[in-house]
């Protein structure tokens, strides 16, 4: 026998150990104790196919079938795990889809509450005014020689009134006061008796409500003569 029929009936008998070993181990699989533990196995020594033939090759059948065992119950239990997170994350999307939804709802019933709070607000002021016109209304109804300037001082004051219980404030300053840009427009620079750069007068009254000016104050500014 020549040295490469020596080398190939050594390859041949090695495939055949490494096929029985195979074939005993799938045959004790039912056999292999419950207590083997997966954490035990690792194939990341094996850097080739053949490093894991060689090992199957080299070791008990039996210790192969309890190996084989414990990587297919790691391999469940890591699938069980999985399905387990999957059905964690549909519920999760499932709350948040019911969340936002939620959300919107109560956004639109929140609008809807302040657009109607709005009209309500609105309608109680014209409700008031609607009493001042009809005072004014009737004021000019009356004869062309009746002095009428008592009922439009009352209208005006029932007026005033109105915006009072609004917040609303006048703002009419002073002669001699300082300009405000925020609450007063300067018509013009006139000759006055007042400090250069003072209000002189107040062409027409301005107005605000809640700290925000509806309305500036028009207003001459002194201006002295050089």
């Amino acid at each position: 026998m020549t040295e490469q029929d020596a080398a190939d009936d050594t390859a041949a008998t090695e495939e055949s150990t490494a096929s029985e070993a195979q074939a005993d181990g799938d045959a004790d699989l039912e056999d292999v104790p419950e207590d083997v533990n997966a954490d035990e196995v690792d194939l990341g020594e094996f850097d080739t196919d053949e490093d894991l033939v060689d090992r199957v090759a080299e070791s008990d059948p039996e210790d192969i079938a309890r190996e084989l065992s414990a990587l297919r119950t790691r391999v469940d239990s890591l699938e069980s795990q999985v399905e387990q997170q999957d059905g964690d994350i549909e519920e999760l999307e499932e709350k948040l889809k019911r969340k936002q939804a939620e959300f919107q709802n109560y956004k639109k019933r929140m609008d809807k509450r302040r657009e109607q709070e709005q009209k309500r607000a609105t309608e109680d002021l014209v409700t008031r005014l609607l009493d001042v016109r009809d005072n004014l209304e009737r004021a000019l109804g009356q004869d062309e020689d009746t002095d009428i300037r008592g009922g439009v001082e009352s209208t005006l004051r029932q007026l005033d009134d109105v915006l009072d219980a609004e917040n609303v404030e006048v703002i009419d300053p002073d002669p001699g006061g300082d300009v405000d840009p925020t609450q007063h427009q300067v018509l013009a620079r006139v000759d006055s008796d007042q400090p250069d750069g003072a209000i002189a007068d107040v062409h027409r009254p301005g107005y605000e409500m809640a700290d925000k000016v509806l309305r500036e104050a028009q207003v001459t500014v002194s201006e002295s003569e050089e």
